[in-house]
């Protein structure tokens, strides 16, 4: 009897398999981050309790430390989240995720923020998850991130971490404008030498461009400044407000730096027309340009991020395509053109990737090799009003 295979069902159950044991996995994170809670407070907080749980399971103490405060906040301020990690939706890392930025917050503000996120969770990777979970921080607790934000900008540094094999890596801790100016700056020069016989990878200029130019002063070019986008409402720029505003590819900040980024004398300001009902943006106030650069600038305004689902590279640093392909007669427009980061761009012309972009609600699906589905919808600039 000859037995006819269907292309991707065994890939499709493996995979459904693999998420079914990362479910499992996850339900048993639970039991134990539960458990390493109730011993803690059976001991009543002893000091040297992260010292015997590290003995117990052949972590460092540091690790140990980290565990015992993620089972205790899940217990006492986070019990949306924690009921997610039971069902197998989320795991301990994403859970993470909740608690880590939510840290500085009190109880109240905190359950406050697993409340919001509850319907948010799953899905999401964990830098995505991280972010959302700020950006709803930034809303339950305005004043506290303003604070905080201003200690941390006093907190700047420089460090070198030495590596193996001839290599150290060398970590700026900047404002979130400078070291986003810094970085496209280098990716400009970077991409800029890629010409002729150069055999560089785009990482190895950039980081070659920043030798040069710490070391001689001549690496940097010299030509326009870098761009660095700033979603701020109109609002919050007035100082009626202290909705927090965002940067691409970073995530909220606190309202006083936006209005003061905003009104440094470099800056330049751009009218984007939102949709009050969705928050989505409908037009990026360009309308001097000739058609063809009105529409790159306006998608690159509109999805701010690679649209590939879980993909934060901001889209100034990408590329667009056409979402049904010219060659089959797509328009440039906006409603078939899509942000894409270089690499996800040439998995989006992979033969066994499919794209598929909703020219009504912007919504992108991506379907795997395997069959599986994802989808990428865009962010809108603030929440639906009325």
């Amino acid at each position: 009897m000859t037995e006819t295979l269907v292309p991707g069902v065994a890939e499709q159950g493996l995979l459904r398999r693999a998420e079914e044991f990362a479910a499992q996995v996850a339900r048993y994170q639970a039991l134990l981050l539960e458990t390493l809670a109730e011993y803690r407070r059976l001991r009543g907080r002893a000091r040297d309790v992260p010292q015997e749980v590290a003995l117990v399971l052949a972590v460092t103490e540091r690790a140990a430390a980290r565990q015992l405060d993620l089972a205790d906040a899940l217990v006492t301020r986070l019990p949306r989240t924690l009921a997610a990690l039971r069902r197998g939706e989320i795991d301990a890392d994403k859970a993470s995720k909740v608690h880590e930025p939510t840290a500085c917050l009190t109880d109240e503000q905190a359950r406050e923020v697993d409340a919001r996120m509850a319907a948010r969770l799953v899905g999401k990777n964990p830098p995505n998850l991280r972010a959302a979970v700020q950006r709803q921080v930034h809303r339950v607790d305005p004043e506290g991130a303003a604070v905080r934000a201003r200690r941390r900008r006093a907190e700047r540094r420089v460090e070198l971490v030495h590596g193996e094999d001839g290599m150290a890596t060398l970590v700026a801790d900047l404002p979130v404008e400078v070291a986003s100016s810094i970085y496209a700056r280098l990716d400009r020069a970077a991409r800029k030498l890629r010409v002729g016989g150069e055999v560089r990878t785009l990482d190895q200029l950039r980081a070659d461009v920043l030798a040069d130019t710490l070391l001689s002063g001549t690496g940097l070019p010299a030509g326009p400044k870098a761009d660095i986008h700033i979603y701020v409402d109109l609002a919050t720029l007035a100082g009626l407000n202290t909705e927090p505003a965002e940067v691409a590819g970073h995530g909220p900040i606190p309202a006083w730096l936006a209005r003061q980024l905003a009104h440094e004398p470099g800056s330049t300001w751009r009218r984007i027309i939102t949709d009050p009902a969705t928050g989505a943006p409908v037009d990026a106030g360009r309308q001097r340009y000739r058609p063809p650069a009105v529409t790159d600038d306006f998608v690159r305004v509109r999805d701010r991020e690679c649209r590939h689902p879980g993909c934060r590279r901001p889209a100034q640093f990408g590329d667009l395509d056409h979402a049904h392909p010219r060659a089959q007669r797509g328009t440039t427009n906006a409603t078939n053109l899509v942000g894409y980061c270089r690499r996800h761009h040439r998995t989006k012309h992979t033969p066994t990737w499919h794209h598929w972009l909703c020219p009504e609600t912007g919504r992108l699906t991506v379907t795997t090799p395997a069959g599986a589905v994802f989808t990428s919808d865009p962010e809108p600039l603030h929440e639906p009003r009325t």
